[in-house]
């Protein structure tokens, strides 16, 4: 009797099931065999008759096997035939039909890559410390809200929670400086769904859009798949160089004038006005991604372009994936008048509204207070954290590495001076190699000129600023102060070539608790300056 490979002493009917059905597929009892009968198959897995005959009676129903009553099941030949073909047939050459949606997804389409596991410091863009995510107030909000008993259960406005619309309106007013009605905010599952439903409502096939250059790549790729045109324009220290705007006739703009992604510049007040007179002279729409505005350690936020010369041409774009979470998918549009019925359609086509739980509980937190307080508490963090890895770069680095972008938001560049970019991917690896992860701004370029040879890449430097170095990495502060210190404790930069970039470990130590940060790191490092990593009489197994 062919033996189950499974522990035959926790089987069910599901697993014995799953286990003849792979066995008679693989041909272990031929192509019309005889199964073992019920009793005899029970008494050899040690289990009831009738769960053997629940899992017989599952096989027979989907045609694997042919059972007559008083004697044993037989495999039905037919089902391993056609098991066989399936195994034995090449894959098909026939090309997929798509439309022209379809065919430009499969051209430049975006590329989902796996975060990598057991480092140090990773210091990927995106990501956020979960111990800094309210799980306390998150909780007692989601309880609150599936505790309340609705009037109904049914689909709801697709531009979301009257609610959470009533409560946005008074965080961006109080925030933002954002004056709106409530019809005019629409919720959505994240920033990445408003820019869908606006490439889909204000872009062609042919038409053109202007793009930060480098800039955000998921709103390029969004825009770029109605068949839409980018016109990329060049970003400085201060932003997208709105001068350069004139002559380009586009129908829309995509813009982060608050924190400039990736480089961090803030749009100063003459390009924004000159940014939203190109709209008006062009018919067009400015997006403006609000999406890590909370985080300014300098002064106070500078009010949004929607803020300003009113808003019939701005569509507003903010999210809580930066506050919050990423994985929570809750973002939000304030569009112009006009567009809010347009809006409301193509977010009820594409699925009806954004769940409902996760809205009420967003509502609860704005109406406590609750989430204001979460924003401070996270801004204060995040400043200390940027304080920390900008001092242990320039310790390590020296005046060998520029930092841009840390008057705001969650990341920053570190411009390597001297680094050639053909060795990019070296340093990189270098990197990886010693549990460092590190992110080049290189692939955010829209000009494939701009990141390409040496030359096109130091020339797309000094287009910035001259002398610009030549390349570059992203260090997105998700870290506690610790990680960060660890950081610049790992790193020895030497000059010369890539072979000679050491990042050797120290005797310092690189693991410890959570919330092992702040004055009690201060205090270890002072009384324990080279210890052993992890010794437990210093308390941090």
């Amino acid at each position: 009797m062919p033996q189950m490979k499974t522990n035959a002493g926790r089987m069910g009917a599901r697993q014995i099931y799953e286990a003849l059905r792979d066995q008679i597929m693989s041909l272990v009892y031929g192509a019309d065999g005889l199964l073992p009968s019920s009793r005899a198959l029970a008494n050899e897995m040690g289990v009831a008759r009738s769960t053997v005959t629940i899992a017989y009676e599952q096989l027979a129903a989907e045609g694997f096997i042919e059972t007559r009553h008083g004697a044993r099941p037989r495999v039905a030949r037919a089902v391993v035939e056609r098991g066989r073909l399936r195994a034995t047939s090449r894959p098909s050459t026939r090309k997929v039909r798509l439309s022209s949606f379809g065919e430009r997804l499969r051209q430049d389409s975006p590329r989902w890559t796996e975060p990598p596991r057991g480092l140090i410091a990773n210091f990927r863009y995106g990501e956020l410390s979960p111990s800094d995510f309210p799980v306390l107030a998150w909780k007692k909000a989601v309880t609150a809200a599936m505790t309340r008993k609705p009037e109904r259960l049914a689909y709801d406005d697709p531009c979301g929670s009257l609610r959470l619309r009533t409560a946005l309106q008074g965080y961006l007013w109080r925030s933002r400086s954002i004056r709106c009605d409530v019809d005019q905010i629409v919720v959505v599952n994240g920033s990445q769904q408003g820019l869908d439903i606006c490439a889909r409502l204000l872009l062609d096939a042919g038409d053109r859009f202007v793009m930060e250059d480098p800039g955000y790549q998921m709103a390029r790729h969004t825009f770029a798949a109605t068949g839409a045109a980018a016109v990329p324009v060049a970003v400085d220290a201060d932003g997208l160089q709105a001068e350069r705007l004139d002559g380009i006739a586009a129908r829309l703009a995509y813009v982060t004038p608050s924190h400039q992604y990736p480089l961090g510049g803030v749009l100063p007040i003459g390009r924004r006005h000159h940014l939203l007179a190109w709209a008006r002279n062009n018919d067009a729409y400015v997006i403006e991604d609000d999406y890590d505005s909370e985080y300014r350690y300098d002064t106070k936020p500078i009010p949004p372009l929607h803020a300003l010369e009113g808003s019939d041409h701005v569509i507003y774009l903010g999210t809580v994936s930066k506050t919050l979470s990423p994985t929570l998918r809750i973002g939000y549009l304030v569009v112009p008048q006009g567009l809010r019925s347009l809006f409301a359609a193509a977010k009820q086509i594409m699925d009806r509204h954004t769940p409902l739980i996760e809205q009420e509980a967003l509502a609860t937190m704005l109406e406590s207070g609750a989430y204001d307080s979460h924003v401070r508490r996270a801004r204060r963090r995040n400043a200390e954290r940027q304080t920390t890895l900008i001092s242990a770069l320039h310790r390590r680095f020296g005046d060998r590495v520029r930092i841009e972008g840390a008057a705001a938001g969650l990341h920053l560049v570190a411009w390597f001076d001297g680094l050639p970019q053909k060795r990019e991917d070296a340093l990189i690896k270098a990197a990886s190699a010693r549990g460092i992860g590190i992110y080049p701004v290189s692939a955010l370029f829209v000009s494939p000129s701009l990141r390409g040879s040496r030359s096109a890449s130091s020339w797309a430097m000094r287009r910035w600023r001259p002398r610009k170095s030549n390349a570059a990495a992203s260090f997105s502060r998700r870290r506690s102060p610790n990680w960060t210190d660890n950081f610049s404790q790992n790193w020895q930069f030497m000059t010369g070539q890539i072979p000679a970039i050491s990042i050797a470990r120290t005797e310092t130590c690189h693991v410890y608790p959570p919330g092992f940060q702040g004055r009690r790191y201060r205090e270890h490092s002072r009384d324990h300056p080279r210890c052993p990593p992890c010794e437990p009489r210093h308390g941090h197994q």
